[in-house]
Protein backbone atom coordinates (compact mmCIF):
# COMPACT_ATOMS: atom_id res chain seq x y z
CA UNK A 1 0.00 0.00 0.00
CA UNK A 2 1.45 3.26 -0.79
CA UNK A 3 1.79 6.80 1.15
CA UNK A 4 -1.44 8.39 1.40
CA UNK A 5 -1.48 11.56 -0.80
CA UNK A 6 -5.40 12.69 -0.33
CA UNK A 7 -7.59 15.23 1.74
CA UNK A 8 -5.73 15.56 5.54
CA UNK A 9 -8.79 16.77 6.47
CA UNK A 10 -10.40 13.71 6.10
CA UNK A 11 -8.17 11.59 7.81
CA UNK A 12 -7.82 13.71 11.02
CA UNK A 13 -11.89 14.32 10.77
CA UNK A 14 -11.29 10.44 11.69
CA UNK A 15 -8.80 9.84 13.47
CA UNK A 16 -8.41 13.23 15.52
CA UNK A 17 -5.25 15.69 15.21
CA UNK A 18 -1.96 14.25 13.51
CA UNK A 19 0.50 17.04 13.74
CA UNK A 20 2.82 15.24 11.43
CA UNK A 21 0.73 15.21 8.42
CA UNK A 22 -0.73 18.64 8.73
CA UNK A 23 -0.99 22.15 10.77
CA UNK A 24 -4.83 21.89 10.40
CA UNK A 25 -6.81 21.03 13.32
CA UNK A 26 -10.71 19.28 13.35
CA UNK A 27 -13.12 21.53 14.38
CA UNK A 28 -14.62 20.81 17.81
CA UNK A 29 -18.04 20.80 16.07
CA UNK A 30 -17.06 18.32 13.85
CA UNK A 31 -15.46 16.03 17.16
CA UNK A 32 -18.86 16.27 18.98
CA UNK A 33 -20.49 15.10 16.07
CA UNK A 34 -18.33 12.60 15.29
CA UNK A 35 -18.87 11.35 19.19
CA UNK A 36 -22.17 11.23 19.04
CA UNK A 37 -22.53 8.88 16.23
CA UNK A 38 -19.84 6.72 17.26
CA UNK A 39 -20.77 3.85 19.08
CA UNK A 40 -19.44 0.85 20.72
CA UNK A 41 -16.28 0.16 18.63
CA UNK A 42 -15.14 -3.37 18.22
CA UNK A 43 -11.30 -4.32 19.50
CA UNK A 44 -10.49 -4.97 15.93
CA UNK A 45 -11.58 -1.37 14.86
CA UNK A 46 -9.70 0.07 18.22
CA UNK A 47 -6.85 -1.41 17.04
CA UNK A 48 -7.10 -0.03 13.47
CA UNK A 49 -7.70 2.90 14.34
CA UNK A 50 -4.22 3.47 16.42
CA UNK A 51 -2.21 1.71 13.64
CA UNK A 52 -3.86 4.16 11.39
CA UNK A 53 -3.30 7.25 13.62
CA UNK A 54 0.07 5.93 13.84
CA UNK A 55 1.02 5.11 10.13
CA UNK A 56 -0.90 8.89 8.94
CA UNK A 57 0.99 10.95 11.67
CA UNK A 58 4.64 10.02 10.22
CA UNK A 59 3.74 9.20 6.84
CA UNK A 60 4.46 5.73 6.21
CA UNK A 61 2.96 3.05 3.92
CA UNK A 62 1.79 -0.08 5.10
CA UNK A 63 4.83 -2.11 4.45
CA UNK A 64 7.37 0.12 6.31
CA UNK A 65 4.81 0.24 9.23
CA UNK A 66 5.04 -3.77 9.34
CA UNK A 67 8.90 -3.52 8.99
CA UNK A 68 9.37 -0.92 11.63
CA UNK A 69 7.09 -3.56 14.04
CA UNK A 70 9.08 -6.43 13.11
CA UNK A 71 12.19 -4.44 13.97
CA UNK A 72 11.12 -3.29 17.58
CA UNK A 73 9.62 -6.65 17.93
CA UNK A 74 13.35 -7.97 17.82
CA UNK A 75 15.03 -5.54 19.96
CA UNK A 76 15.41 -5.50 23.76
CA UNK A 77 12.57 -3.73 25.90
CA UNK A 78 8.90 -3.16 25.49
CA UNK A 79 7.97 -3.49 22.05
CA UNK A 80 5.44 -0.79 21.62
CA UNK A 81 8.03 2.18 23.14
CA UNK A 82 10.66 1.34 21.09
CA UNK A 83 8.44 1.26 17.88
CA UNK A 84 8.17 4.83 19.08
CA UNK A 85 12.13 5.34 19.44
CA UNK A 86 12.53 4.10 16.17
CA UNK A 87 9.98 6.36 14.13
CA UNK A 88 10.78 9.24 16.23
CA UNK A 89 15.02 9.01 15.46
CA UNK A 90 13.59 8.99 11.06
CA UNK A 91 15.62 12.34 9.88
CA UNK A 92 12.29 13.47 8.82
CA UNK A 93 10.72 13.53 12.35
CA UNK A 94 13.81 15.12 13.54
CA UNK A 95 13.65 17.90 11.26
CA UNK A 96 9.78 18.34 12.23
CA UNK A 97 10.37 18.18 15.88
CA UNK A 98 13.08 20.47 15.78
CA UNK A 99 10.69 23.23 13.61
CA UNK A 100 13.28 23.15 10.85
CA UNK A 101 10.24 21.86 8.76
CA UNK A 102 6.03 22.68 9.61
CA UNK A 103 4.70 19.19 8.76
CA UNK A 104 6.95 15.37 8.51
CA UNK A 105 5.62 15.57 4.64
CA UNK A 106 7.55 18.99 4.50
CA UNK A 107 10.37 17.60 6.04
CA UNK A 108 10.86 14.35 3.50
CA UNK A 109 10.34 16.88 0.88
CA UNK A 110 13.64 18.94 2.26
CA UNK A 111 15.47 15.76 2.84
CA UNK A 112 14.43 14.26 -0.72
CA UNK A 113 15.54 17.47 -2.81
CA UNK A 114 19.46 17.40 -0.35
CA UNK A 115 18.89 20.72 1.70
CA UNK A 116 19.73 18.78 4.54
CA UNK A 117 23.32 17.63 6.03
CA UNK A 118 24.17 14.89 9.03
CA UNK A 119 27.26 15.61 10.14
CA UNK A 120 28.81 17.32 7.46
CA UNK A 121 27.10 15.04 4.42
CA UNK A 122 24.33 14.97 2.71
CA UNK A 123 21.67 13.14 3.68
CA UNK A 124 18.85 11.97 0.69
CA UNK A 125 17.12 9.65 2.19
CA UNK A 126 14.00 10.49 4.97
CA UNK A 127 13.99 7.27 6.86
CA UNK A 128 17.51 7.66 7.76
CA UNK A 129 18.27 6.85 11.45
CA UNK A 130 19.59 9.55 13.69
CA UNK A 131 21.57 8.67 17.06
CA UNK A 132 22.46 10.63 19.95
CA UNK A 133 25.56 13.43 18.75
CA UNK A 134 24.55 13.85 15.27
CA UNK A 135 24.33 17.31 13.87
CA UNK A 136 21.90 18.42 11.68
CA UNK A 137 22.50 21.33 9.42
CA UNK A 138 20.99 23.42 6.62
CA UNK A 139 23.15 22.81 3.35
CA UNK A 140 24.77 26.08 2.93
CA UNK A 141 23.02 27.89 0.12
CA UNK A 142 20.52 30.43 0.97
CA UNK A 143 17.42 28.22 -0.75
CA UNK A 144 18.12 25.43 1.81
CA UNK A 145 18.07 28.07 4.54
CA UNK A 146 15.43 30.46 3.24
CA UNK A 147 13.11 27.27 2.97
CA UNK A 148 14.35 26.23 7.26
CA UNK A 149 13.47 30.01 8.22
CA UNK A 150 10.29 30.37 6.69
CA UNK A 151 9.25 27.43 9.35
CA UNK A 152 11.33 28.74 12.15
CA UNK A 153 9.57 31.89 11.67
CA UNK A 154 5.60 30.34 11.68
CA UNK A 155 3.59 31.07 14.73
CA UNK A 156 3.45 27.15 15.33
CA UNK A 157 6.86 27.05 15.70
CA UNK A 158 7.26 29.90 18.27
CA UNK A 159 4.99 28.05 20.61
CA UNK A 160 6.29 24.23 20.14
CA UNK A 161 8.18 23.55 23.09
CA UNK A 162 11.38 21.76 22.18
CA UNK A 163 11.84 17.61 23.05
CA UNK A 164 14.62 17.59 26.13
CA UNK A 165 16.82 14.89 23.60
CA UNK A 166 17.38 17.97 20.97
CA UNK A 167 19.26 20.90 20.89
CA UNK A 168 17.95 23.82 18.25
CA UNK A 169 20.69 26.48 16.94
CA UNK A 170 18.20 28.39 15.05
CA UNK A 171 20.58 31.27 14.00
CA UNK A 172 23.24 28.77 12.89
CA UNK A 173 20.34 26.29 11.12
CA UNK A 174 21.73 23.60 13.44
CA UNK A 175 20.25 21.04 15.29
CA UNK A 176 21.80 18.23 17.30
CA UNK A 177 20.30 14.77 19.06
CA UNK A 178 21.70 14.90 22.19
CA UNK A 179 19.78 11.19 23.21
CA UNK A 180 17.32 8.76 22.58
CA UNK A 181 14.07 10.54 22.41
CA UNK A 182 11.81 10.12 26.01
CA UNK A 183 8.35 8.26 24.87
CA UNK A 184 6.52 11.58 26.39
CA UNK A 185 7.25 13.48 24.10
CA UNK A 186 5.69 11.95 21.07
CA UNK A 187 2.61 14.42 21.29
CA UNK A 188 0.35 12.21 19.91
CA UNK A 189 -2.42 10.92 21.75
CA UNK A 190 -1.74 6.67 20.75
CA UNK A 191 -1.60 3.28 22.14
CA UNK A 192 1.06 2.31 20.88
CA UNK A 193 0.66 -1.07 22.36
CA UNK A 194 -2.68 -1.66 20.16
CA UNK A 195 -0.78 -1.29 17.11
CA UNK A 196 1.40 -3.84 18.52
CA UNK A 197 -1.18 -6.23 18.67
CA UNK A 198 -3.00 -5.20 15.72
CA UNK A 199 0.67 -6.65 13.93
CA UNK A 200 0.90 -9.34 16.32
CA UNK A 201 -0.06 -12.17 13.69
CA UNK A 202 1.85 -10.74 10.81
CA UNK A 203 5.39 -10.51 13.01
CA UNK A 204 5.11 -14.08 13.94
CA UNK A 205 5.21 -15.16 9.76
Amino acid sequence: MSRYRGPHLKKIRRLGTLPGLTKKRPRVENDLRKQSRSGKKSQYRTRLEQKQKLRFHYGLTERQLLKYVRIAGKAQGSTGQVLLQLLEMRLDNILFRLGMASTIPAARQLVNHRHILVNGRIVDIPSYRCKPRDMITAKDAQKSKALIQKSLDSPLHKHKALPSHLILQPFQYKGLVNQIIDSKWVGLEINEFLVVEYYSRQIKT
